[in-house]
């Protein structure tokens, strides 16, 4: 039998409870691609389903939804890549997690070609972040050239993927962070910063186009509020209370809420941005495989500038 290290888990809770361990390696069914992980980002929806299962419910499963690696084999019927081709993409979301392990077997749709510039951590660190900013911003809210855009937790993993997409759609950028991150902010393309800590951001942004609301609960209402009248909050917090509807309606503005979508387009137009030079993470911290209960610790002290990312030997 031919197996492979993973990080799992069989009861929910604390870092602590992730441990490596030795699972069989899949094989890839019809229009599947086998790949074998380099990198595999770690993100907030990581940490939150190890602690309270989130839609995965109980345990024991292995998280984790990015992907950077090299073809191993494919399924019948997969055209698009061959053995040893380097993909980068996000697995299925929420149920395709797994790729906190050393293969993982998915939609051979959820992957693109890796662009040559970049190395796999680069590439692992990118998918679910980029789709999501690039899903909330483009697909959902259309961000054209010269419109305002307001980004919440601006040096996050997704919001300062955020902040590149909006620029390279030619928006004039806004963003909320603590003071110490606003000079990388600047670095990426910020307009305007916002030190939430000390100022109330809906006091002093107006006339918005688009919000990408990444904090939700009473940042999403008070978002509603900066914008100009037809504008739009797009939050990536999927539930939460109908006010967000109520109060829009009452604005004659809209409210978006969504979860990202595994999509092969849209890792196309990510990797075309990354190829242009206007995408790049920003890598806070690699770890091995086997010190994923260290990465999530880091994640959730919400400090993290940028991306954390484990790295599969």
């Amino acid at each position: 039998m031919n197996t492979m290290r993973a990080v799992s888990q069989d009861v929910l809770g604390g870092p602590e409870v992730l441990k490596e361990v030795r699972r069989e390696r899949p094989e890839p069914r019809p229009n599947e691609v086998l790949v074998r992980v380099r990198a595999a980002g770690v993100n907030p929806t990581d940490w939150k389903h190890r602690a309270n299962g989130g839609f995965l419910g109980e345990p024991p499963f292995v998280l984790g939804w990015d992907v950077s690696g090299v073809v191993e084999s494919v399924g019948i019927g997969v055209a698009a890549f061959r053995p040893g081709d380097e993909v980068f993409g996000m697995l299925s979301y929420p149920f395709g997690h797994g790729s906190h392990a050393e293969y993982v077997a998915a939609p051979a749709r959820a992957f693109t070609h890796k662009p040559s510039g970049i190395d796999h951590v680069q590439a692992g660190a990118l998918p679910l972040v980029s789709l999501t900013a690039w899903q909330a911003l483009v697909e959902r809210a259309d961000v054209q050239p010269g419109q305002r855009v307001l980004i919440h937790a601006a040096a996050g993993g997704v919001g300062h993927v955020a902040v590149q997409i909006a620029k390279a759609r030619g928006a004039r950028v806004i963003c909320t962070a603590s003071a110490g991150k606003h000079e990388f902010l600047r670095s990426i393309g910020a307009d305007e910063t916002v030190d939430y800590r000390e100022t109330d951001f809906a006091e002093v942004v107006k006339d918005v186009d688009v919000v990408l609301d990444t904090i939700g609960g009473d940042t999403s209402l008070r978002s509603l509020r900066v914008l100009r009248p037809g504008g739009v909050v797009v939050s990536i917090l999927p539930v939460g209370s109908d006010e967000f509807y109520k109060e829009a309606d009452r604005l004659g503005v809209r409210a978006v809420r969504m979860l990202v979508d595994a999509d092969r387009t849209g890792m196309e137009e990510i990797a075309r941005l990354v190829e242009s030079g206007k995408l790049r993470a920003t890598i806070a911290q690699t770890f091995p495989l086997a010190e994923a209960a260290r990465a999530h610790a880091e994640g959730e002290t919400g400090r993290t500038t940028g991306k954390l990312v484990l790295v599969v030997d």
